[in-house]
């Protein structure tokens, strides 16, 4: 028996699972770490604390793996699998030491480095190159920024890299990332999936700063001795490019075939379907990246406040629903959807728009804000509660429906992240999709993707389309109810309008 491990570097923890070759978990372990806001809209965090989680985590699960007798010996691992959040930047020193402490997906202070950006070069040129428009919080411009307002820290650094492969080069030494992180750097040719010559002298970024490239599940390297055996593995242990947390994500759904897509709904919210050509939407509304099946790509959309939305308005209006989970030793989501399920569809005419943190898709718009729209003395908390899932899958169907738009046809949509677990959350977004909603037994996400890679570099598999045949079985299956698709198209459409209405209002409520 073969034995895989995904790691998977997130923004809160690192998760790290060890899988025998038939996909089942044999151990896994997370270690949390903590993000930093030195000012108002910045997100840093130390690489430290991801090498230290990545060493931990995965030393834990070897050695349960083989103290439980399921791993007879070391050897049997045969590959490393590495997803990670996507867009930080890394910036090494000449000895391989870090310079700064990285700035994540989700910082927002690169405002001017993007006008710089789109005064080099315009914004259909960078969409036609890159796929799409420059935005703060990718890495291009959060080089810029540092080489603007750190110069000693930019004339230091020899090397750029992305936290998963901060990790990678912890493991095997080499300086290296692969397509479908490298796509949202905005530093490469997308389409023909390489660095982009143009981009980078326009940008007066030197190509040797940034790693070899490969296809995702091509190997990179084997593990250093010092590193192999802190870790209690062998040095013919293969390190995989990996992928970036949503093209993982994708592989341990099962999402690698022309015509499948997922949503996630987590913190963000995304939409991400798999196509076999490069489509590029000419505006820039979403985020067109190679994906981690060799020679395709993914479309995604973005809302940036899915999950998040929930989270916020329970953590501040729902403390009797957290005591009396408590109570009765449940979780208050569960407590939740009871009360939804009682309030019909359209929330009794009640619209939320979840733009808590501005919105990426369709808008680009770091000024909008999130909005009750009518509001009456017949609403109810569990009212405002529907209506703030109902308006996030409106904002899912924006994504989804700029996606049919491209031509990319969905048949099956599979769901996964935490919302995707809410039998309600399912049906409104089958709805409002129109077509089947369908969730994975396999719960490990990015960690099973990247797991299946390395299973495929390492041979374990023949390709990562065979492997996610082989590993990854439905669960549940959800389909539209046709009465509720209908109402649900009336409130959408009035949903898309108010955006416009508010748009300039968005724009002077900033300045007050």
């Amino acid at each position: 028996m073969s034995f895989l491990i995904g790691i998977d570097v997130g923004t809160s923890a690192t998760k790290t699972v060890l899988f025998n070759e038939d996909g089942t978990v044999v151990a896994e372990k997370a270690y949390e770490y903590p993000m930093y806001t030195p000012q108002n809209g910045w997100a840093e965090q130390d690489p430290g604390d991801w090498k230290n989680a990545s060493l931990e985590t995965v030393a834990a699960v070897v050695k349960a793996g083989i103290d439980s007798g399921k791993v007879k010996d070391a050897s049997e691992i045969k590959g490393i699998g590495i997803s990670g959040q996507m867009h930080g930047l890394v910036m090494l020193d000449e000895n391989g030491d870090v310079i700064r402490n990285s700035i994540i997906w989700c910082d927002q202070r690169t405002g001017a480095e993007v006008e710089e950006m789109l005064r080099i070069m315009p914004r259909e040129k960078w969409i036609e190159i890159t796929a799409n428009p420059p935005l703060t919080g990718w890495t291009a411009a959060k080089i810029l920024w540092v080489r603007n307002n750190e110069k000693e820290n930019y004339a230091k650094c020899r090397h750029i890299l992305l936290p998963k492969d901060y990790i990678r080069y912890i493991l095997t030494g080499e300086f290296a990332t692969e397509v479908s992180d490298a796509s949202g750097m905005q530093l490469m040719d997308v389409k023909n999936r390489c660095w982009s010559d143009e981009v980078l002298d326009k940008l007066g970024i030197d190509k040797s700063l940034l790693g070899r490239m490969y296809e995702s599940s091509e190997v990179t390297g084997t593990l250093l001795p010092e590193i192999a055996g802190q870790l209690g593995l062998t040095t013919d242990t293969v390190v995989v490019g990996g992928a970036g947390d949503n093209a993982a994500a994708a592989v341990g759904t099962g999402v690698v075939r022309e015509g499948t897509a997922f949503t996630t709904i987590g913190t963000s919210g995304v939409v991400f379907a798999h196509t076999d050509k490069p489509a590029i939407d000419p505006q820039g509304r979403v985020h067109t990246c190679c994906c981690a099946v060799p020679g395709a790509w993914h479309i995604m959309g973005v809302t940036q406040a899915a999950g998040f939305s929930l989270k916020w308005f329970r953590d501040n209006f729902c403390q009797s629903y957290i005591e009396e989970a408590k109570e009765k030793g449940v979780d208050p989501y569960d407590l939740i959807n009871a009360d939804i399920e009682t309030v019909p569809v359209g929330s009794d005419r009640l619209i939320y728009m979840p733009y808590l943190n501005g919105e990426r898709t369709p808008h680009l718009d770091d000024k909008a804000r999130g909005v009750f729209f009518g509001l009456s003395g017949i609403h109810t908390r569990k009212h405002l509660l529907r209506a703030v899932m109902e308006g996030v899958s409106y904002s899912l169907c924006d994504c989804n429906d700029i996606l049919t738009a491209m031509g990319i046809s969905v048949k099956e949509m599979m769901a996964c992240g935490g919302g995707g677990k809410s039998r309600i959350w399912r049906q409104m977004l089958s709805d409002l999709y129109n077509c089947k909603v369908a969730t994975i037994a396999q719960e490990q996400g990015p960690a099973l993707g990247v797991a299946i890679l390395a299973g495929v570099g390492s041979g374990v598999y023949e390709s990562v389309e065979k492997a996610c045949d082989k590993l990854i079985t439905k669960a549940k299956e959800t389909d539209p109810v046709k009465e509720n698709a209908e109402k649900y198209a009336k409130y959408h459409s009035l949903y898309k309008k108010l955006y416009k209405d508010l748009k300039e209002d968005y724009k002077e409520l900033s300045t007050l």
